[in-house]
């Protein structure tokens, strides 16, 4: 029996393959919800994971990273406004104390579970603990009955003589 002859080479899978090390030093964690947001535009993905990468303290005005990548102003400032959007920049003008008024930048690395976290602590227990009911007194005591008071008409100054005081009742004795 002659052997079996192919026609054609065995198929490869189309995709992307992962050729994958560890990393020692020098990495940044990125979450799928940001690397995968089908709300966010590339460059924003992108401007993302350079800003989450940066030390604390970093510069990433519009200008600074108009400097550092081939993009322009305005792209850069479109992006961080997507990411302002989604909720993975927050940025905030402070004065300092000469005066000069910054503007600051705080980076949110997950924010879906910040707003889960956040959710959490708006929302009422799923069981509150019902409130006591109050319960009447068994045994009032009665109230003694009071005697009527004779009426004592005290005669008003006489430069409030013909003023109204709304709310007053001494304004319509006469």
């Amino acid at each position: 029996m002659a052997d079996q002859q192919l026609s054609a080479p065995s198929r490869v899978p189309s995709g992307i393959r992962h050729v994958n090390r560890d990393h020692r030093r020098g990495y940044v964690k990125i979450g799928n919800h940001l690397a995968q947001h089908r709300g966010l535009s590339l460059a924003a993905i992108g401007l993302a994971t350079h800003i989450q990468s940066l030390p604390t303290g970093s510069k990433v005005t519009i200008k600074a990273l108009a400097e550092r990548f081939p993009e322009g102003e305005v792209r850069i400032a479109t992006a961080l406004r997507e990411l302002e959007l989604h909720g993975y920049l927050a940025r905030f003008q402070e004065r300092l104390p000469t005066g000069r008024v910054v503007t600051c930048t705080v980076s949110y690395n997950n924010p879906p579970a910040m707003a889960e976290a956040s959710r959490e602590r708006r929302d009422p227990p799923r069981h509150p603990e019902p409130k006591p009911t109050p319960q009447p007194d068994p045994d009032p005591e009665p109230e003694p009955e009071r005697e009527p008071a004779a009426e004592t008409v005290t005669p008003r100054p006489s430069w409030r003589r013909g003023n109204s005081w709304p709310g007053c009742a001494c304004a319509t004795r006469g």
